[in-house]
């Protein structure tokens, strides 16, 4: 029972409405009324000010044939707009959606070699990437995935590029005039793959990209930890005394099995200085035997780490976000087969399905949830156009 002020428990009222609107699509008030348990005058009242305040909208009649037919409400979508920055080591990413994930224009560019050319970098993208429309609200917030810790807002360590030290989020507040939140990128990518499409209670997603992280969802919240380094799986150590990692350890599992370390190891084994993600696609489907060493490499060193979360956390699912498992979903049914103890107990290993736009689209929630200040979101994922 929610005890306090009434303006308290009308704000959390408010939220709870606006939440049950969104993630049911089209409802009545009626309906809103026996999902929540409040009466219908509170209901109605609360809806009224939704209204007034450009957020909800009536969109027509339920198709019942029994007495009057309820009016249903909707989110007004276009009440205004949001983005996410997906800041890589070779490229950054940005979406720009509506207030449910739908009418997404991705735009990439690379990422400036010199961190102090960032900010600007960033600003002009984020200018080029703005909306013309007129709408109630405008921009309402920014999100920015960092491949690194991040912890109050703030990046504290990135292995493989220099943002600690840079404030991002009060240059960008100040410029935009929004708010402008920082997450690590594993952490958008478990959120978007909760919101868009897996929708567990405890989830496990592993990110594969320049490093590994991992997105933790516990009991339906996000699990950071005591200063948000939580998830840095990466730097969880496989090799005693084994290779050395800019996190100041030796051994750890993203310098066996990141994409950027299996691509080094595939372009030794080859004698070439380096190779993309798409030519090693090519040599693997035309069965070169080096490629296929490679993937061998993946599917082993995936199923240590696999085994190690399922026994430290116990989650419904694991998503794993990877181009090798893009090319190669079968990669996932080895990584299954090759998990052989007997204490194992999960759903399913799944591939992600959102593959590269799950931290964007996870970013694009973060910025939603803020500005409409609810805590859970449901969402269908529409394809993006660039």
């Amino acid at each position: 029972m929610v005890t306090g002020s009434k303006e308290l428990i009308r704000d959390i009222n408010t939220n709870l409405v606006l939440e049950t609107i969104i993630n049911h699509s089209a409802i009545s008030r009626a309906s809103i009324a026996k999902h929540l348990g409040l009466t219908k005058a509170t209901v109605s009242a609360i809806v009224q000010e939704l209204i007034n305040r450009k957020l909800v909208i009536e969109i027509g009649s339920d198709d019942t044939s029994l007495g009057r037919k309820p009016i249903l409400l909707s989110l007004d979508k276009k009440a205004g707009y949001v983005i996410c920055i997906d800041i890589g080591v070779d490229t950054i990413s940005g979406l720009v959606s509506d207030l449910i994930g739908e009418d997404c224009i991705l735009k990439q560019i690379k990422t400036p070699n010199n961190p102090t050319q960032l900010l600007d970098t960033l600003i002009q993208f984020i200018e080029s990437m703005k909306l013309n429309q007129n709408t109630p609200y405008d921009l309402v917030g920014i999100t920015l995935g960092i491949h690194g810790v991040v912890d109050d807002n703030k990046v504290s360590f990135t292995p493989y590029y220099k943002l600690s030290g840079l404030n991002l989020k009060e240059h960008l507040e100040q410029h935009f005039s929004t708010p402008v939140h920082l997450e690590n990128e594993a952490n958008l990518s478990v959120i978007g793959e909760k919101t868009f499409q897996y929708d567990y209670s405890n989830i496990a997603n592993i990110s594969v990209h320049s490093g590994i992280g991992l997105g933790i969802i516990i009991q339906d919240k996000l699990y950071t930890g005591y200063n948000g380094r939580a998830g840095e799986f990466g730097h969880t150590i496989i090799e005693i005394d084994g290779k050395p990692c800019p996190c100041g350890n030796r051994g750890c599992l993203e310098q066996y099995v990141s994409e950027r370390s299996l691509l080094q190891e595939y372009a030794k084994l080859k004698g070439i200085e380096m190779v993309d993600i798409e030519a090693f696609r090519k040599a693997f489907s035309n069965n070169d035997p080096h490629a296929h060493k490679v993937m061998d490499l993946f599917v082993k060193y995936m199923s240590v780490c696999v085994n190690n979360i399922l026994n430290a956390y116990n989650p419904d699912i694991i998503i794993i976000n990877s181009s090798f498992t893009t090319f190669y979903p079968e990669a996932t049914q080895r990584i299954e087969e090759a998990l052989s103890s007997k204490m194992n107990s999960f759903i399913k290993i799944v591939p992600s399905a959102l593959q590269d736009t799950s931290i964007l689209l996870g970013g694009i929630c973060v910025a939603i949830k803020n500005f409409l200040g609810i805590h859970n979101l449901k969402l269908k994922h529409n394809d993006y156009r660039s």
